[in-house]
């Protein structure tokens, strides 16, 4: 009688699991808006103070994000496939600040990725290294070498408190775990649900909007201080800022 009824007054909907498809992929967008607290990250011009009290710009800002993972609401997990899962955000180039991913129709709850490129891809042949990761191309100042790889998080600028380096201030944050030990990859989780759950579909677009706040990287589990810390350029001295990573995300709204 239930069904009929439904029929006839066309007011019964259908359960929204039922709308999605797990076996057709469909695009979902992941949004990187770079931020300076509660403004929007300007190079060169814009002046921001960090937790210290210290004012600095910022004059070059890239960072690698991959190995994106996707739970649903089932919570049940997607893995992007490796190949297609490496990106280089650059500050300065708008067309890398939101990558594409292909995943199952659905909803989705929670996304996580990592600040960095893991260490199979750091110590893969450099001829297999194509598109964000080519150290002659894309990548190009972002890759140390043999031993120590890629950089992660390559944050440059200026500040006064920077006076021991002539008030410039670099931080090149890398450290897969090879030269040293040092490891500086670090796991980004994100709740999705308390602003709003992309509902993947195929033939619509779907974005999810994410800021990454340039001045946490000064705060969290580390204080940092420009006074202090001026010169990152190797995998030791980048373990307390790598150790905000974690701080400097966060999911602002979906676009569905």
């Amino acid at each position: 009688m239930a069904a009929i009824l439904c029929a006839i007054l066309g007011s019964c909907k259908k359960n929204s699991s039922q709308d999605y498809d797990p076996s057709v992929k469909a695009s979902l967008s992941v949004e990187f808006d770079n931020v300076a607290g509660s403004s929007d990250l300007q190079l060169n011009t814009g002046l921001y103070t960090n937790a210290a009290g210290e004012n600095l710009r910022v004059t070059q800002l890239k960072y690698f994000v991959s190995n994106f993972v996707l739970t649903n609401i089932n919570g049940d997990n997607y893995t992007v496939p490796q190949d297609s899962c490496y990106f280089l955000i650059n500050e300065s180039d708008e067309n890398t600040h939101e990558p594409l991913l292909q995943v199952p129709e659905g909803e989705y709850k929670t996304l996580t990725f990592i600040l960095g490129v893991d260490s199979m891809r750091n110590t893969m042949d450099i001829s297999r290294r194509t598109g964000a990761l080519d150290p002659a191309a894309a990548a190009n100042g972002m890759y140390w070498g043999l031993n120590n790889g890629y950089i992660f998080f390559n944050m440059e600028g200026s500040s006064p408190a920077a006076s021991a380096a002539a008030g410039v201030f670099r931080y090149h944050i890398g450290g897969f775990g090879g030269t040293g030990g040092v490891q500086n990859i670090r796991t980004i989780q994100l709740d999705l649900t308390a602003r709003g759950i992309p509902k993947v579909k195929k033939g619509k677009e779907t974005n999810i909007h994410l800021l990454m706040d340039v001045l946490a990287a000064f705060q969290g589990a580390a204080n940092i201080h420009l006074a202090t810390l001026t010169t990152i350029d190797d995998p030791a001295s980048g373990q307390s800022v790598a150790n905000n990573f974690s701080g400097m995300f966060r999911h602002d709204h979906t676009e569905n």
